[in-house]
């Protein structure tokens, strides 16, 4: 079996710290790098790392999640304009609603059209 050294950092003079503290300790640098990629994994810092999505899947469905958020933002406008009172109809609100359902109506159908969602 080969073992691959791991780089600890970019710097000469953190990993020579990182290096000397895990002597002074007595303890192993592996087990030290081990320990923290396990508490990386589970961390808060590990998720700001990659803001991106890496593969075709996981991209769909944030997308997907995105169109059902998009929907429900589009159903609480409905509901604005369906229980507007007939005088205020003509109104510049009730005309803004309008908008704000045929712009999400639009945004729902292009991301699902280009990202093939059903």
């Amino acid at each position: 079996m080969e073992m691959k050294q791991v780089k600890v950092s970019v710097d000469t003079q953190i990993a020579l710290a990182f290096k000397d503290a895990c002597k002074i300790s007595g303890i192993s640098m592996a087990a030290e790098l081990s320990r923290f990629m396990a508490g990386y994994a589970d961390s808060p810092m590990k998720q700001r790392a990659a803001p991106y999505y890496s593969t075709r899947r996981s991209r769909r469905a944030a997308v997907k999640a995105t169109i059902k958020q998009l929907e429900q933002i589009k159903a609480q406008e409905e509901r604005v304009r369906d229980n507007t009172p007939e005088n205020l109809q003509g109104s510049a609100a009730y005309e803004a609603t309008e908008e704000a359902v045929s712009s999400l109506e639009e945004a729902i159908d292009a991301l699902a059209e280009f990202w093939m969602v059903p």
